[in-house]
C-alpha cells in the first residue's frame, strides 16, 4: 500500500531533523546525561518538527540501546514505537479530546507504571485547544507527576496556553526551516525515490512551503504524479500559481483607478466559483511582493514568491505606485479579509473594498460650522482696532502684554482639588512632556478649536493643569463649556486622569493682531481649497 512521502520520510532520530540544531542538541545532551525534565513544551509554526521531535524524545528515553542521545531504531521498544504499538507512549490530539473528562482519564491512567519502558510518555498535540477546565485538570499532575511519567506538549499558538502550564515546562521554540535546507532535503528524498527534481524546482517548492518541511514534501509528492520532470514550471502548475493573470489584471485596475474593470474581473471569478476570501489573500500576497520591490529592490528577488515571467509584471506594477500607497492598499485588504470572516455577504464586502482601493470613495469628514469661529475672530479684530489713538501718539514705549487668565467651566463630573493652589509655588509645576500628544488628541476631538493652541505649552501640579497659550483667541474659546470639556477629554485620554485646567495668555496686542490676520487668511484659503475639491469630485 502506498504511503505518503511526508509520512515515509519523517525523521526517526534527532540527527535527521533539519534547521533545529539548538533544540535537538539540547535534548540529546539531556538524554545522555540522564537529566530529562518531567514536562516539555514545543512551539512553532506547522511542519517545523514539533511532533516529530516529541516522538523521537519519547523513544530515546525508553530505548534499550540509546546511541549518543538518539534512539537505536533496532530494539523492540523503538520498532513498536515507530509502528504505534508501544502502549507506554500515548499520543493525544487535543483538538478532538479537549474536554475535562479526557484529561481526567489521562490523570487516572498516569498512576499506573509503564509496561515495558522506563517512562510513560504523554504527547499532547495542539495543546492550546484544551478547554479551561481541561487545563485546570492537567495542571496538578503536571506540577507533581509520578517519577515515571513525562509530558510533551506541542502547540502552534503558544499565546493560548495558560502561563501556569508554560511555567511548569521546559520550552523549546522551533523556528521556520530555511529554504536552502528544505531544498537540500527535497533533493535527497527525490534521489532516494528516483524522482527527477531539478534545482529550480526544489527551490520553488522550498519558497512555497513557507518554512514548513511537511508542506514541502507533500507538494513534492503532488508534483511527482503531475509531471515526470519536476521543474519550476511543473511546481507552479501543481501548486495552482500558474495562470494567475487575473491577479495582475486586478492590480492594474486598482493602480489605474478603473472600477468597472476591477468589478468585472471579480464578477467573472465569482461566476467561476472562486473563493473571494482566497482571492483577497492572493492579492495581499502580491501586494506584499510589490511592497518588497519598492522597499528593498536589491534583496526583493530572494524574498518574493513568483514565477520568473511574473516578476516583470510585478516590477511594472511597482512602478505605478509609491510605497505609502502600496502599504495603504495592503492595510485595506487585510482589514477587508478580517471583515469577510464575519460578513453575511463576502462579495459585497470585497467589492466595497475594491471601490475604495480604486480611490472613488473619499472619507469626507463631517462639515464643521465655522460661523461662530469667524464671529469670534471678527470680535477680536474689532477689539484690536478699538485701541485708543492717544496711545499711538505717545512716545513709543515697549508694548507690555496684558496677562489674560481663565479657568475651564466645570463639567458635570466635578473634580476635587488635591492641592491648595494658593500655596503653590512656580517650582512645584512639572512640565507636561506629553503635551504634543494631548494636542494631537484634541485635534481629533475638536479640530475647529485645536489650532488656537499652536505654540502652547503646559505643566501639572497635583490634579491641576496650567496651560500657557500664545493665542488670545483661545482664551475666548476656552470660556465655552463644550470646548473646555473636549480639551479635558483629550487630556484624560492621553494622561489617564482628569485635571482642573487653568489657562493664561501673555502675548501683546500687536502680536495678537498679526496672529488674527494669519488665522483669517488660513481659514479663507482652507475654505477655497475645500470648495475646489468638492467641485472636482
Amino acid at each position: 500500500m502506498y504511503k505518503a512521502l511526508y509520512r515515509k520520510w519523517r525523521p526517526l532520530t534527532f540527527d535527521d531533523v533539519i534547521s533545529q540544531e539548538y533544540t535537538t542538541e539540547a535534548l540529546k545532551n539531556q538524554i545522555k546525561s540522564g537529566r530529562t525534565a518531567h514536562a516539555y513544551l514545543f512551539t512553532g509554526s506547522r511542519g517545523t518538527g514539533k511532533t516529530t521531535c516529541a516522538r523521537i524524545l519519547a523513544k530515546a528515553v525508553n530505548c534499550r540501546n540509546m546511541k549518543d542521545g538518539n534512539p537505536c531504531l533496532e530494539c523492540d521498544i523503538c520498532r513498536d514505537a515507530d509502528s504505534g504499538a508501544l502502549t507506554d507512549i500515548v499520543e493525544i490530539d487535543a483538538a478532538s479530546n479537549n474536554g475535562v473528562d479526557n484529561i481526567r482519564d489521562l490523570r487516572d491512567a498516569a498512576v499506573y507504571t509503564p509496561e515495558r519502558g522506563a517512562y510513560k510518555i504523554y504527547i499532547i498535540d495542539e495543546v492550546h485547544m484544551l478547554s479551561q477546565g481541561a487545563f485546570n485538570a492537567l495542571l496538578k499532575i503536571m506540577e507533581e507527576p509520578p517519577p515515571y511519567v513525562k509530558f510533551i506538549l506541542a502547540t502552534t499558538e503558544i499565546h493560548k496556553v495558560p502561563a501556569t502550564i508554560v511555567s511548569r515546562c521546559q520550552r523549546y521554540d522551533f523556528r521556520r526551516i530555511k529554504p536552502e535546507d528544505i531544498a537540500k532535503r527535497l533533493s535527497y528524498i527525490a534521489q532516494q525515490e528516483e524522482l527527477d527534481l531539478t534545482e529550480d524546482g526544489a527551490a520553488m517548492i522550498a519558497k512555497l512551503a513557507d518554512g514548513g518541511m511537511r508542506d514541502a514534501v507533500s507538494l513534492l509528492d503532488q508534483c511527482s504524479v503531475c509531471a515526470e520532470k519536476i521543474d519550476a514550471e511543473a511546481v507552479s502548475a501543481a501548486a495552482g500559481i500558474a495562470g494567475r493573470d487575473y491577479l495582475y489584471d486586478m492590480l492594474d485596475a486598482i493602480s489605474d483607478k478603473d472600477v468597472p474593470k476591477a468589478l468585472s474581473i471579480t464578477s467573472d471569478l465569482y461566476d467561476m466559483s472562486k473563493d473571494l476570501s482566497r482571492l483577497c489573500e492572493e492579492l495581499i500576497t502580491q501586494l506584499r511582493n510589490i511592497m518588497l520591490l519598492k522597499a528593498s529592490p536589491a534583496t526583493a528577488d530572494k524574498l518574493i514568491v513568483c514565477m520568473p515571467d511574473e516578476l516583470e509584471r510585478l516590477k511594472a506594477l511597482a512602478g505605478k505606485s509609491d510605497l505609502p500607497a502600496v502599504m495603504d492598499r495592503l492595510s485595506a485588504l487585510q482589514e477587508c479579509r478580517e471583515r469577510m470572516q464575519r460578513a453575511m455577504n463576502k462579495r459585497v464586502e470585497f467589492e466595497m473594498s475594491l471601490i475604495k482601493l480604486c480611490g472613488n470613495v473619499r472619507n469626507v469628514p463631517e462639515s464643521i460650522d465655522n460661523s461662530e469661529i469667524y464671529d469670534k475672530i471678527k470680535q477680536l479684530e474689532n477689539k484690536l482696532s478699538s485701541v485708543p489713538k492717544a496711545v499711538q501718539n505717545t512716545v513709543q514705549a515697549p508694548e507690555q502684554p496684558e496677562v489674560l487668565e481663565a479657568t475651564a467651566p466645570q463639567s458635570e463630573e466635578k473634580i476635587i482639588p488635591t492641592i491648595d493652589i494658593k500655596k503653590l509655588k512656580p517650582e512645584d509645576i512639572i512640565p507636561c512632556e506629553r503635551w504634543g500628544e494631548v494636542l494631537e488628541e484634541f485635534r481629533k476631538i475638536n479640530p475647529a478649536v485645536a489650532g488656537s493652541l499652536d505654540g502652547s505649552f503646559a505643566g501639572t501640579a497635583g490634579n491641576y493643569m496650567f496651560i500657557t497659550a500664545q493665542n488670545r483667541f483661545f482664551m475666548e474659546l476656552f470660556k465655552v463649556k463644550e470646548n473646555a470639556n473636549s480639551l479635558g477629554i483629550a487630556v484624560a485620554n492621553v494622561l489617564g486622569q482628569r485635571f482642573i485646567i487653568k489657562a493664561k495668555c501673555a502675548t501683546t496686542v500687536t502680536e495678537q493682531k498679526n496672529l488674527a490676520e494669519q488665522i483669517v487668511k488660513k481659514a479663507m484659503e482652507s475654505r477655497i481649497e475645500t470648495a475646489v475639491e468638492k467641485e472636482n469630485v
